[in-house]
């Protein structure tokens, strides 16, 4: 296996690798590694490494190019070497391979030409009245709104305030003071959502994030030094059924993946039907062969 032995330069390596990250033109493609007859070029491996790499990873990614490209030259000559003729034939596979492919990209092609992609209101609420129990909550989804702001601010309770407001001046006035008393600040109050994303505002899962829940209010002060505020306004629990405001995005692709699997499952059979239909497809049966 000698012939076989990979020659690969540690000095060279590092010589591309400084000449890569200093932007320099390749006056010269020398070859970095050999493996039998085969040679491997230095812009080959230059575009294996992205911009901006350090010297330590330039060398890595080398490497591990260098290694990767030996090793599959190494598994294909030992392949043609000690497999037999018939083993080596592949030419079924690879029509099978493509017979199959073929057939998914005009799936893809037909769905796409005839896909309808408008869902109307009407059949968003005649599906949920018939599936509700389909979108049987997994956590709780809650609505409100959520600000993070300095510990011991003095501007806490008159913030709080505006935030369990009902006033429609309260809340275009907490959205306006927000952007200079609070360090953050998010409107969750016009739509449901799932509470793990609140409990990602606090930085913490979404049990401890209700363990903490007093009332409408989460209250909780972060090593940082700053105090994360939520007034939840709405709070509808696990294994309930969310409303319908909550479901309709679901509901659109549910409805739309149903055509895409009618369009997909019938296809075969329509393509047959018209065949058949322009004589171009023919069954024959015992008493027409006699």
């Amino acid at each position: 296996m000698n012939k076989y032995k990979i020659i690969c330069e540690v000095l060279g390596v590092a010589v591309f690798c400084v000449a890569f990250c200093s932007c320099a033109f390749i006056h010269d493609d020398r070859v970095v590694a050999r493996l039998g007859d085969r040679k491997l070029y230095e812009s080959q491996v230059l575009k294996f490494i992205p911009p901006g790499a350090s010297p330590e990873d330039s060398m890595a990614l080398a490497r591990q190019y260098i290694n990767a490209w030996a090793g599959e030259l190494i598994m294909n000559e030992m392949a043609d070497k000690q497999l037999s003729k018939k083993e080596k034939d592949v030419t079924k596979e690879l029509e099978e391979y493509r017979t199959a492919l073929l057939k998914y990209r005009y799936e893809q092609h037909y769905i796409e030409d005839r896909l309808d992609t408008v869902v109307t209101e009407d059949q968003i609420a005649a599906h949920y009245e018939n599936n509700a129990r389909l979108y049987t909550l997994d956590v709780p989804v809650v609505k409100g709104s959520y600000i993070r702001i300095p510990a011991g601010s003095p501007n806490k309770e008159m913030l709080k305030r505006m935030m369990s407001s009902n006033r429609e001046e309260d809340r275009i006035l907490l959205d306006s003071l927000s952007f200079t008393l609070a360090d953050k600040y998010t409107r969750y109050s016009d739509k449901w959502i799932d509470i793990v994303m609140l409990a990602r505002d606090f930085g913490m899962d979404y049990g401890t994030l209700l363990g903490a829940r007093r009332g409408d209010f989460i209250e909780l002060e972060d090593e940082q030094g700053m105090e994360h505020v939520a007034y939840v306004s709405g709070f509808i629990g696990s294994g309930k059924v969310p409303p319908l405001e909550y479901c309709t995005e679901k509901i659109k692709d549910v409805i739309i993946g149903q055509r895409k699997y009618v369009l997909s499952s019938t296809l075969e059979q329509d393509l047959l039907d018209d065949a058949l239909k322009h004589g171009k497809f023919e069954i024959y049966d015992d008493k027409n062969d006699e």
